[in-house]
Formats: C-alpha cells, structure tokens, sequence
C-alpha cells in the first residue's frame, strides 16, 4: 500500500479497492485491488496510462461510484456504511469537487454559482473566508457575471472558488486544467497550490499532464488499476521520465 506519511492523518484512503463494471466476456476490472493513502494539507497527482483506473479512483475514494470489494474513507468515515442520504450529506460538507467541465449553473452569477452549496444546505457563507477565496482566485471584478460572460479559465476558477467555500476536508480534482489554455491553467493550478500551503487544504488531482502533476507534493502511479509507483517533488522532467517506463 502507498501511504503518505508526511503529514499526519489520512483525508482519505482505499483499502483493496475492487471495480468492476460489465459482466461476462464486457467485464472491466478498473481497479484490481488497489491500496493507497491521501494525507491531510497535501497536494496529490494521480497519473497513469489510459485505462489504467485514475478517473475511477478519484471516483470511489470521493463517493460518486461505489466499490465492488474494499473499502474507502473520507477522515474516520467508512463510505461503504452510510445511506444514501448520509452519503450526499457528507460530499456536501467535506468533499469538494473541480471537474474538466466546470457545472456551473448558467442562470446564476459568479458569486452565486460560488456560494452554491452552502445554499443548499441553508447555509450562509463566512464573509471573510468568501472574500479570501473569491481574492485568492481573482474574481473580485467578475461576481455579477454570468458563466456565459466569462472566459474559461475565469469558469474554472469559479468552480474551484465553489470547492473550497465549504472549507471541505478533501477538494478532488479531476483533469481541473484540461480545457484551458496555458496562462489560464497555470493561474488555476497556483491557486490550487496556494490552497494547500497558505490555507491548509487536501487536493487530490487526477490529470495526465505532467505540467499540472508538477505542482503537486506527491505523485502517485496507477496502472492496469492498482499502484504501481510513487514520486515526492515531482519536476516535469521527473515526470516524463517516469511516465516512459510505466507498464514495462
């Protein structure tokens, strides 16, 4: 098993995790018993080969798609045991998610759209935490827009803005930069950093690009479904290198 021991205490960790979808000769085997933990206040990459069970992982460690042996936790949570209902509360209150498609909702504004998951639960948002997400993400000039007002890198800061308002234990991220270009993306990505080291924050990012991976604490490396290597101070040339050879 990969365990991450820098810091203390796991935001969540799988133990022998089992995926399969289809059944008979369309049987997957996404994740083939896969053992990994994911510290708490660290920035974690995970990258692999096509197929090789990165979305899937992301997916069951943050309870949007169940296991079909194993176990997951978020904190000292058994995912496996809540009801349904326990289950949406809890990736309400701790989980926040950044996907490739930014799901904002287009009749709402920025800041709308940000506070969106507080709504929800009836909440109301802490105007000082607000206000140091919304600075840190640069969008003090863009809250009244609407998404369809915005460039794409301004919609991805407004979800990981809408991630992080909660100040959830464990933000996922999944391939968060891929539709943006360049500039935009490496504004996201130090605002994901910042996150981590400024504000204490867990990310745990699934992403094929060895640039994005670069800014994370840990790599760690899945193929054919389970773990297969781990880097700490990851470089892009580190990365490459160790990509070349994955499945060898």
């Amino acid at each position: 098993m990969l365990e991450d021991t820098a810091v203390n205490g796991a935001a969540a960790r799988m133990r022998n995790g089992v995926k399969i979808y289809g059944e008979g000769t369309a049987t997957v085997r996404a994740l083939d018993g896969i053992s990994a933990e994911f510290a708490s206040g660290r920035f974690t990459a995970i990258m692999g080969p096509s197929g090789s069970g990165k979305s899937t992982l992301l997916h069951t460690l943050a309870g949007l798609d169940n296991l079909t042996e194993g176990t997951v936790h978020i904190g000292d949570t058994e995912l496996g045991s809540l009801k349904d209902r326990e289950l949406t509360i809890l990736r309400r209150e701790k989980v926040g998610f950044i996907f490739q498609a930014y799901n904002l909702i287009p009749t709402l504004n920025a800041e709308e759209n940000i506070t969106l998951p507080l709504s929800i639960a009836g909440n109301e948002p802490d105007e000082a935490w607000f206000n140091e997400v919304v600075t840190a993400v640069g969008l003090e000039d863009r809250l009244d827009h609407r998404p369809a007002e915005l460039s794409g890198g301004e919609q991805q800061r407004v979800a990981a803005a809408r991630a992080l308002v909660t100040r959830p234990d464990i933000v996922f991220a999944d391939e968060p930069s891929g539709n943006l270009d360049s500039k935009a993306e490496a504004e996201l990505l130090a605002f994901m950093r910042r996150a981590v080291d400024e504000f204490s924050q867990t990310i745990v990012m699934v992403t094929h690009d060895p640039i994005a991976a670069s800014y994370a604490d840990r790599i760690v490396f899945l193929d054919d479904g389970d773990t297969v290597d781990e880097m700490v101070d990851p470089t892009v040339d580190s990365i490459l290198e160790k990509m070349k050879h994955l499945g060898e």
